[in-house]
């Protein structure tokens, strides 16, 4: 159909070929009593996906689109006037994509870095379980590991949110067009299925790899320090996570652990502190668990850059720990509404009002609030949103400016893409001043309040990050 329709003397004859085929439908549809109306896209908004959909799909090579199977029922989906079915069946290839460039990749790595419940984690071993994983757990872990860029991240967050709200995946009645189909499959093509895996990313496998199959001296483990510093912060945390992984697995060889031992000196001190507390935070989840095993090599590990300062005195983090996550978990599902305000009235009963949580759990706890509160983007979940608001507005004032500057974040900066989402940041920035007495501080944030731009675009206003460094609050 494509071939037709950028032929010339078939555009006016392939029109009225789906059109026949439409009313023919629709007669069958009345037959039997069946509802007809509003079923289908216009014609014209097919033809403007035709018109373009063969170049963005010149682009995958034959190899590829041979076994693209989801392509093929996108473009039937197209012909036949069913956008919402069209898009499910995008995003479905997509996920397919995404998966086959994980399971080439480190599985290992990969799962240490996408999954932050312990007890998940554990379950998680080969590619059979990448379906274990939810959509937006898979496409996250491939921004971290970098198989995906930051902004395809957010891009894709922005059509998963479309596929679970406008697409045959629900009930709805959103209308989509022909050109935000293209652009949609133009993304997934770009930043998915055709993006060549970076040259940062092609090295952390290859070091991954070397660790676990040679030796290494200490003059290579320098040499490879060497690498660590062209990292960015969050390569340098999410490999200091995958050492980590790999350090605690029982299944890992001696020889593997001793490789980690002389590079971890060489990293240690460009982790994040959020990082190394986290690490501190698993230890415990270890304890609590009763998991002997992980328990002594993860305390081994903190050992090694005498760093057993991070373990929490107070192992209560670990429950709240697992139900931050099973709060976030509910939130990014489908029946958010109902089920967001059961865990957070288990989370508020856990550290109370105004909210006493470990130290070492503080920054992540606060970013969960955070992301619950700015909403799925779709809708308020009124049951738990009186809930976010007392914890916001009994946050301290270190606890506010974390949440005021949250936009660092790259999972808060992509919600920020969504109208909903930044109405609600703007609301979230008049309940923190209250809590703030620090006058820079205030006033970064009135000059947010006053930005009439794009709130997602906020991380990479030069002279604001500049602002946020003076201050200390980008570390």
């Amino acid at each position: 159909m494509s071939n037709e329709l950028q032929s010339t003397g078939s555009q006016n004859q392939t029109p009225q070929q789906i059109k026949q085929f439409e009313e023919g439908l629709i007669g069958f549809l009345i037959q039997h009593n069946l509802p007809s109306e509003k079923i289908f896209v216009s014609v014209p908004e097919r033809l403007k996906v035709f018109s373009n959909i063969g170049e963005i799909l010149d682009l995958i090579p034959e190899t590829e689109k041979n076994n693209s199977i989801y392509l093929s029922k996108f473009t039937a989906g197209v012909a036949s006037g069913l956008f919402d079915a069209a898009l499910n069946y995008l995003w479905d290839e997509t996920i397919l994509q995404i998966r086959k460039r994980v399971a080439q990749y480190d599985l290992e790595y990969f799962y240490d870095n996408a999954v932050q419940n312990g007890d998940k984690r554990k379950k998680l071993k080969d590619e059979n379980d990448l379906i274990k994983l939810d959509d937006y757990e898979l496409i996250k872990g491939a921004k971290e590991i970098g198989l995906i860029s930051e902004l395809g991240f957010k891009h894709l967050e922005f059509i998963n949110y479309m596929r679970n709200w406008a697409s045959a995946a629900h009930p709805n009645q959103h209308e989509l067009t022909g050109l935000q189909l293209v652009s949609w499959l133009e993304t997934c093509v770009k930043e998915v299925i055709t993006l060549p895996i970076s040259n940062v990313a092609i090295r952390i496998k290859e070091l991954l790899g070397g660790i676990r199959k040679t030796t290494i001296t200490d003059t290579e483990a320098a040499e490879i320090g060497l690498f660590f510093d062209n990292l960015t912060q969050e390569q340098i945390n999410n490999l200091a996570s995958g050492f980590f992984g790999i350090f605690i697995n029982s299944s890992t060889e001696p020889q593997t652990r001793q490789n980690i031992v002389k590079l971890l000196p060489h990293i240690w001190n460009e982790v994040s502190e959020e990082v190394k507390h986290q690490f501190g935070i698993k230890y415990a989840n270890f304890v609590a668990n009763n998991y002997p095993n992980e328990r002594k090599l993860a305390k081994d590990f903190l050992k090694v850059v005498e760093s057993e300062s991070y373990i929490p005195e107070d192992l209560r983090v670990v429950e709240i720990e697992q139900t931050l996550e099973s709060l976030l978990t509910a939130h990014r599902g489908a029946n958010n509404f109902y089920s967001e305000p059961t865990f957070m009235r288990q989370l508020r009963s856990m550290i109370g009002v105004p909210p006493k949580v470990p130290k070492s759990f503080q920054r992540r706890f606060i970013l969960g609030m955070v992301e619950v509160f700015l909403t799925n983007a779709n809708g308020v979940a009124v049951n738990a949103e009186p809930f976010y608001k007392e914890m916001l507005r009994n946050l301290d004032e270190n606890g506010s400016t974390i949440a005021a500057f949250s936009f660092l974040s790259d999972e808060i900066a992509s919600k920020l893409q969504f109208s909903l989402c930044s109405q609600k940041y703007r609301e979230m920035l008049g309940i923190l001043k209250n809590n703030i007495s620090s006058n820079q501080v205030r006033e970064l944030i009135e000059k947010i309040e006053k930005t009439t731009g794009r709130l997602d675009n906020l991380r990479i206003d030069t002279q604001l990050k500049r602002q946020l460094r003076d201050l200390r609050i980008m570390k």
